[in-house]
């Protein structure tokens, strides 16, 4: 008999990568490609579809080729992405509109600040479970429908994209959207996706007329919403397109609910944090939507066909693996690997304290006029000193959301299971423990993302049979419990929000 497995799209903020996984949820194959980051104006970020959409289709014939893997093999596939960043693209043309605008673009908080000043925020959370930002999906759509200046192969034009998206020429999407449209032909995205627009009443499951009509965003452009695993499939690939196969697409996630999934973390309490351009603290709270007093956001977890939807608080946490990114950029290291070995070689930081935040602070501060700072700087400062100071930051901003977790959900976080690029750095995961003071679980698997959207198609296709199999699937690799005094990880606590304070409510109109 001819071994099967599912295939799953991980489309992030930086690159694209396909895994193969087997019914043991084992790697089989891998392939991986960067996209350009693009930043026409300062908190700006843009990324180019197409160049998007051409890096999934050579990702997946590489790796499938390079594990000797036919495409009649895959029982499904299934998709995950860079949640909030938004794709407008010509239903006719299935070209985009304009660049994509990513989750970390800047250029719509005066339009949040405008809406904070009209009292609507509180109606926004009621009914998204999201903090009124920039991050979401809502403002940057609305915005490329008042300023695109269409790529130019289009035959739209700017005066004429709302008159032809409210006609329903014009298709609005994240990124999954744009990914299966360009898999099966279908304009379809998934609940959690969905959740992350704010434009969807997390409670009713359902686009939200009201803030539709608050953004101007036509009913006509947005694409079906279906379960994260949906028995009825989202479609197929084209049997004569780049695969030669007709394979069911079955399953999509925005990333982090995926990690979430990937996880096993099925059960109300269970949580996880991936690190990796950011940092997104999830903990799943069951049938019932927690709304957060402390900064958090409710948002939807996963919903399987037939089944209620599963609600998760989160933190979102804006710069950590970008931070270690920075120190590349400005030379302070030549590699990410080497960050652990500079750490170590020295005792402290010496007081120095590095607040990333670069396109301003998510969870639990929303503050998108914070940008970053280093403070505590003395003439023996060293590059060991700033480098370690990063890292030591990506443990103090998950301590901000661990805290703020516990409040909100009146739980005590005892283990932590972590996941993303920069797990396999022995010592960021043992200064997360001594900071957050408990228990960090790296699995086996770290790419739990990818698994998560597998998981979440081969279930559709009973490639799988059960939760109880996939929690099965999952093996610790290491775990790292808490060494320093607690006294002392309190104090170093307290005097990162000392330089939080100081990072706060910086940037200014024209700064640049």
């Amino acid at each position: 008999m001819t071994e099967t497995y599912v295939g799953a799209i991980d489309q992030g903020t930086t690159g694209t990568r396909f895994m193969v996984f087997d019914q043991g949820g084992r790697v089989v194959a891998s392939a991986y490609e960067k996209h350009e980051q693009l930043y026409p104006e300062p908190g700006w970020v843009e990324h180019d579809p197409t160049e998007i959409w051409e890096n999934t289709k050579a990702v997946i014939t590489q790796a499938l080729a390079d594990a000797g893997v036919d495409a009649e093999q895959l029982a499904a596939l299934g998709v995950t992405n860079q949640r909030e960043t938004t794709v407008l693209w010509d239903r006719d043309t299935g070209a985009p509109i304009h660049n994509a605008i990513v989750w970390q673009d800047r250029r719509t908080t005066g339009r949040i600040e405008a809406l904070e000043e009209a009292g609507k925020t509180d109606e926004i959370r009621a009914k998204t479970g999201l903090q009124a930002d920039a991050y979401f999906s809502a403002t940057k759509a609305e915005w490329m429908l008042d300023n695109a200046e269409p790529i130019k192969t289009q035959r739209a034009r700017p005066a004429d994209l709302r008159e032809r998206a409210a006609d329903g020429e014009i298709r609005f999407g994240t990124i999954d959207s744009w990914l299966i449209h360009n898999l099966t032909g279908n304009h379809i995205t998934e609940v959690t996706n969905a959740s992350r627009t704010m434009l969807y009443n997390i409670h009713d499951l359902a686009w939200d007329e009201d803030l539709l009509e608050e953004f101007g965003i036509p009913r006509a452009m947005l694409p079906e919403v279906r379960p994260s695993s949906d028995d009825d499939y989202y479609g197929y690939t084209d049997p004569s397109g780049f695969l030669g196969a007709e394979i069911p697409v079955a399953g999509a996630f925005g990333d982090q609910q995926a990690a979430l999934f990937g996880q096993t973390c099925f059960d109300p309490g269970e949580a996880k944090n991936t690190y990796g351009t950011g940092s997104f603290f999830l903990a799943n709270t069951g049938e019932e939507a927690v709304e957060s007093d402390h900064g958090l956001l409710t948002t939807i977890g996963f919903q399987r066909s037939g089944e209620p939807v599963q609600y998760a608080l989160e933190g979102s946490i804006f710069i950590t693996g970008a931070a270690i990114e920075w120190l590349e950029d400005v030379d302070l290291i030549d590699n990410a690997l080497d960050t652990e070995e500079i750490a170590r070689s020295v005792e402290s930081t010496g007081g120095v304290y590095l607040v990333p935040a670069f396109t301003g602070l998510g969870a639990p501060h929303w503050d998108g006029r914070a940008r970053g700072t280093i403070v505590g700087m003395t003439r023996g400062t060293n590059r060991a000193h700033i480098v370690r100071a990063a890292l030591e930051s990506i443990a103090f901003q998950t301590r901000d959301v661990a805290e703020a977790m516990e409040a909100d959900a009146d739980i005590e976080i005892t283990d932590l299971k972590v996941d993303g690029g920069a797990v396999k750095n022995n010592f960021l995961c043992q200064q997360q423990a001594d900071i957050i003071e408990a228990t960090i679980v790296r699995p086996e698997v770290d790419e739990t993302t990818a698994l998560g959207s597998a998981y979440a198609a081969g279930l559709a296709v009973d490639y799988w049979d059960d939760l109880d199999e996939l929690r099965n699937n999952w093996q610790a690799d290491r775990e790292f419990t808490p060494k320093m005094d607690n006294e002392k990880a309190d104090a170093m606590y307290s005097r990162w929000n000392d330089a939080v304070e100081r990072s706060l409510d910086w940037a200014r109109e024209g700064d640049v």
